[in-house]
């Protein structure tokens, strides 16, 4: 019984740990967790290259705080491409809501990348720019066409939003993509997969289900995923990454 008690006293301290960042994002304000989804902002914010000016190739990766309490812990992810002389971006990502009300999870729209995702402000974690970005964009569609997941979304662990940028990202291993520790679901790799490349596909990652694993690789250092959270450290660019915080500095 002992044992037992002492089980769960650490796993109770464990658990505190990991709760401990969400709830910092919370009360400091890095996450709008109350408000109205019918009035927040989806206004753009101008971070996004204008197709008018910028002719080249655009391929690009934003994320924002989900929206509500969600984003005390987690990011919504989208991926942005522009072809040479496009008049507009073509913004591939899932969508939780379309999928509740019967539609399919995968949306494809036209139009601009960085507007606020229901008030949070956007970020852009890639940004890729010249003429050797068009084949990029070439592999990043046909990744989209093969998402295994179109018809299926559950919030935590996965498949979500996150586990549809991660999935394209190591398909296209030349994205070297880093997603941050906040994007949880990337580290869902499906019922049966149980090890894959990391997203950036410069390392490797085990994970039960989104729910516990390992990652180790060149971009994103090592990460342990617990309950689909995830703590880390990159020495490369000497940051840790913390739940519901992400990276620091």
């Amino acid at each position: 019984m002992m044992e037992i008690a002492e089980w769960l006293k650490r796993g109770a301290g464990l658990l505190l740990i990991l709760l401990t960042g969400p709830a910092v994002a919370a009360f400091s304000g890095m996450a709008n967790v109350n408000g109205d989804w019918r009035t927040a902002s989806r206004e753009p914010t101008g971070i996004a290259p204008d197709p008018a000016v910028t002719r080249e190739p655009v391929l690009q990766v934003y994320g924002a705080r989900a929206f509500g309490w969600r984003g005390a812990f987690a990011v919504h992810t989208w991926i942005a491409a522009k072809r040479q002389d496009a008049p507009t971006y073509r913004i591939y990502q899932v969508i939780g809501w379309r999928y509740w009300h019967g539609g399919q999870a995968l949306t494809v729209n036209e139009g601009r990348p960085d507007r606020r995702w229901f008030g949070s402000e956007p970020r852009i974690y890639l940004d890729l720019r010249g003429e050797e970005v068009e084949a990029l964009i070439d592999q990043v569609e046909a990744a989209v066409a093969a998402y295994p997941f179109k018809q299926s979304y559950r919030t935590w662990p996965g498949p979500n939003s996150n586990t549809f940028t991660a999935w394209v990202a190591r398909q296209v291993p030349g994205l070297r993509l880093d997603l941050p520790p906040t994007a949880i679901g990337k580290d869902f790799l499906g019922p049966t997969t149980l090890a894959d490349n990391a997203p950036s596909g410069t390392g490797y990652q085990v994970s039960l289900f989104g729910l516990v694993g390992l990652l180790a690789a060149a971009e994103e250092g090592l990460e342990i995923n617990l309950l689909g959270l995830t703590l880390g450290v990159d020495p490369l660019d000497l940051a840790l990454k913390l739940p519901g915080v992400g990276r620091l500095p």
